[in-house]
């Protein structure tokens, strides 16, 4: 999880880069994203043409995005009911959280996992959970997200902050995400905790995961979208997601849920250029100031420096003495044009 980048943050980031590239081959891995890279499910391409509607609407059951959008040049988050995927007929459309439930039926039950690993859900092993799986299951309601929309695409720096603010319900909501069949859950979000838990998503990102809610209910969960465009400007909105967990929940409850205690925080207008930067709240809520204000850069740029420098000289001596030894190799076997490329890269 990442926060939304400060030009402090880009400098270091650009740094890591080059200490990375200097890094020996299978020294670092990269964490899965999600269902494996691809999963047919995952493919998809949103048209810029995709209606916005504000009528009320309950989903309970296909392929359901969140994710930002510009409606008449103000950011919004809104839910993506992908209709069509499983109903050609139905149109896909881009639906207002205020006004949509998403219901997660009751042939969503599980049971927690007697293994140490799952501990995070907050339940017992062996306990009845709901969940809205990683992996879509066709009677369950397909919950994600995706920063695919184009103007998106083609406004935003990089990627979003995707932010969860609070979660309001009768027991405990998860988020994780979990690569394969044996692999650890990484816990994206969690209900009890106080501080922000911020994801960063690249842009044209489509992901799931498994959504774990420990008791049935209304649940208000309070999600944060915010950018840096590529004009310096800095967009962000709130907004609450409206869940009936159980069959037997009422969504007419779900819909008419308020939130208790601060109002979700109103959507920001673009900031003028350069100002996103200045005063930007961090994933904890206090402001990350500009590189010269963060007494930490210059140790860490110099820290950074002196390991690129380093791996960089490692590497071009391992090179080099790689090289001799294959020239020598050649030599005791007689083979000419040792140093010759053959076939693809030498």
């Amino acid at each position: 999880m990442h926060p939304t980048p400060t030009p402090a943050r880009r400098v270091l980031t650009a740094l890591a880069a080059v200490v990375l590239l200097a890094w020996p081959a299978g020294a670092a891995t990269a964490a899965t994203d999600g269902p494996a890279p691809g999963d047919p499910a995952l493919d998809q391409t949103l048209g810029a043409d995709l209606r916005v509607v504000d009528e009320p609407g309950v989903l309970e059951a296909g392929h359901v995005d969140m994710g930002p959008r510009f409606v008449d040049g103000t950011w919004r988050l809104l839910v993506h009911d992908d209709a069509a995927r499983t109903d050609p007929s139905a149109p896909s459309v881009w639906r207002a959280p205020e006004r949509t439930v998403l219901r997660v039926v009751d042939a969503a039950v599980q049971q927690v996992p007697d293994d140490p690993a799952y501990a995070f859900v907050g339940a017992e092993p062996g306990v009845d959970v709901w969940v809205v799986p990683q992996t879509q299951d066709p009677d369950v309601v397909w919950l994600g997200w995706n920063t695919q929309d184009p103007e998106v695409m083609a406004s935003v720096d990089r990627g979003v902050t995707l932010g969860l603010r609070g979660v309001q319900g009768p027991g405990t909501m998860t988020v994780y995400l979990q690569s394969g069949t044996f692999g650890a859950p990484q816990v994206l979000w969690d209900s009890r905790a106080a501080e922000a838990q911020d994801v960063w998503v690249d842009v044209n990102t489509h992901t799931h995961a498994s959504w774990v809610f420990t008791a049935p209910g209304v649940y208000l969960v309070q999600v944060e979208v915010a950018a840096d465009l590529l004009d310096g400007s800095r967009v962000t909105d709130t907004q609450v997601l409206r869940v009936a967990v159980g069959s037997a929940t009422s969504t007419d409850e779900a819909a008419a849920a308020a939130w208790q205690g601060a109002a979700p925080t109103a959507t920001a207008a673009a900031a003028p250029s350069g100002a996103a930067d200045a005063g930007a709240a961090g994933p904890g809520g206090t402001a990350a100031g500009a590189a010269g204000d963060d007494p930490l850069v210059p140790l860490l740029v110099g820290a950074v420096a002196v390991v690129g420098a380093g791996l960089l000289v490692g590497v071009l001596v391992v090179a080099t003495r790689a090289a001799r030894d294959r020239r020598r190799a050649f030599a005791a076997a007689g083979t000419p044009g040792a140093d010759a490329p053959t076939g693809g890269a030498a």
